[in-house]
């Protein structure tokens, strides 16, 4: 018998059992996957290592805070790069917008672009930065399970400056008149689970990660992360059991007795799920203890999913930063057939990430190594003919921009889409990101982190507190794992 099981060995999951262990518990910690990371999961071929998810390093703070708990800094298991350009925004074939890793120079660009707009881009990053301190540094590390929670008089007073019923849009628009600067502060929502016009301004937050704070590079990518906070579990004496997919959740009273795996039953005192919170609660658990309904988890608004190419190229390519986004189509119509009218696009915006262009090792020499991604609806059809429409649709335009072929040159092709989400993950309609960040989704008016039927059950994730993203996921496992540390202390006598 253990102590605490944890379902989902991703960051949130990765996260917990750290915290947990660190606690003086006895953790088993349960992945269906061969390997660790979740969504950050790394796919090796032909001689190309490819990131499958997570590529945008932002907020390297919580990475470090984590790392610190625990005596540690990132440097301790990789190296990290500022990346300059952070990224690159292609208009059509021949305007493309370098973003700098220096604000000042991102002034000076938006001031080429239009006149007066780089005092307006720092008077709009110091909103954003109180935004980012009030909802990065205060409000995401609240367990909100109660309303109690949020009615703290710091954050209260923060909450006046966060413009929570003021659009995004609308607030973009106070500041920059060109459709260019627009589309740039508007971008980083697309995978919140709404479009501009109805993310709430508090958003604004984003623009502050990215052009302040810097877009960096984890040298080796993600998977050098996933092994870092793995070994900072396994140190503390967590127990990896990959390949071993929950089935089923036993309970008895008000409270977890265990669970089942294809091995058999395992007795726990308590379960940390960090998997995909829609299936562990209404598929393992039993009908008498689900919080939620099936037309609860029907009316949420999810955050997009995508479809992904992970390929390998024969030669270097022309024209592609690290991060390069092809906005040379319309956003709005985009965003508009993703959560309003959900369908396949008509014309795709898409995302293209080349790590080979700063770490050498993740390709062959003289190779690029290429993760493409078009954000998508959920719960659509996913068939082979369409992946095939739209790798055309796609590649059509990369080469148009880059000035040359790269379909014949091909090594390796892969594609990832609703049907893999569901299948690996149990995605709840096949997402990628998560929950989305709409007001009425916001903070504890979203699935609670705590089982209102089962005393030593809690969650961690993307469905839950905080929200989707790699740092966020990080600071909701360690949320998680507060709460249950604090029921054990008290000996399972009290509720949470």
């Amino acid at each position: 018998m253990g102590d605490i099981a944890v379902i989902g060995g991703g960051f949130a999951g990765l996260s917990a059992a750290s915290y947990l262990a660190k606690a003086g518990y006895k953790v088993d910690l349960y992945e269906k996957n061969d390997s660790l990371g979740g969504r950050a999961r790394v796919l090796s071929a032909s001689g190309y290592v490819f990131d499958m998810g997570p590529s945008w390093y932002w907020m390297p703070e919580i990475f470090e805070s984590f790392f610190k708990d625990f005596g540690y800094t990132s440097s301790n298991f990789y190296r990290l790069s500022r990346l300059d350009p952070g990224f690159s925004v292609v208009f059509d074939k021949n305007v493309v917008l370098d973003i700098p890793s220096k604000i000042e120079d991102i002034a000076a660009k938006f001031e080429l672009i239009e006149k007066g707009s780089a005092d307006k881009l720092r008077s709009f990053l110091m909103q954003a930065k109180r935004k980012y301190e009030v909802g990065m540094g205060q409000m995401v590390q609240k367990p909100t399970i109660k309303l109690a929670d949020l009615f703290d008089v710091k954050l209260l007073k923060g909450l006046f400056s966060l413009q929570v019923f003021t659009s995004l849009s609308s607030h973009v628009r106070k500041y920059f008149k060109h459709p260019a600067l627009r589309a740039l502060m508007e971008f980083p929502v697309l995978f919140l689970g709404a479009t501009p016009e109805d993310t709430p301004a508090m958003y604004s937050l984003m623009n502050y990660a990215a052009l302040k704070l810097g877009t960096w590079y984890p040298q080796g990518g993600f998977g050098k992360v996933v092994d870092g906070f793995a070994s900072v579990a396994a140190e503390h004496g967590v127990v990896f059991k990959k390949g071993t997919a929950v089935t089923a959740i036993k309970a008895e009273g008000s409270t977890i007795s265990g669970l089942y795996t294809a091995e058999g039953f395992t007795e726990y005192k308590a379960v940390l799920a960090a998997a995909d919170y829609h299936h562990v609660e209404q598929q393992l658990l039993p009908v008498e203890y689900r919080t939620y309904s099936p037309a609860y988890w029907d009316k949420r608004i999810m955050a997009p999913s995508c479809l992904i190419f992970y390929l390998g190229i024969n030669k270097k390519v022309n024209r592609l930063q690290h991060h390069t986004l092809f906005f040379d189509e319309s956003l709005k119509q985009h965003g508009y057939e993703i959560y309003k009218k959900p369908q396949w696009p008509s014309r795709p915006l898409f995302y293209v990430c080349c790590p080979s262009k700063t770490d050498g090792p993740v390709a062959p020499a003289g190779h690029e190594n290429l993760f493409i991604l078009m954000p998508l609806a959920v719960g659509l059809q996913d068939t082979d003919a369409l992946r095939s429409k739209y790798f055309d649709i796609i590649m059509s335009r990369l080469e148009s921009y880059t000035g040359q072929a790269v379909k014949p040159h091909i090594a390796y092709q892969k594609s990832y889409c609703l049907n893999d989400f569901v299948f690996d993950y149990n995605a709840f309609k096949g997402n990628a990101y998560g929950l989305a960040n709409t007001l009425m989704q916001t903070a504890n008016l979203k699935p609670s982190l705590k089982s209102s039927k089962l005393d030593n059950l809690v969650y961690a994730g993307q469905l839950t507190v905080p929200g989707p993203g790699v740092p966020p996921s990080i600071i909701s496992g360690k949320i998680a794992a507060n709460e249950l540390i604090k029921y054990l202390k008290k000996g399972n006598e009290r509720k949470i």
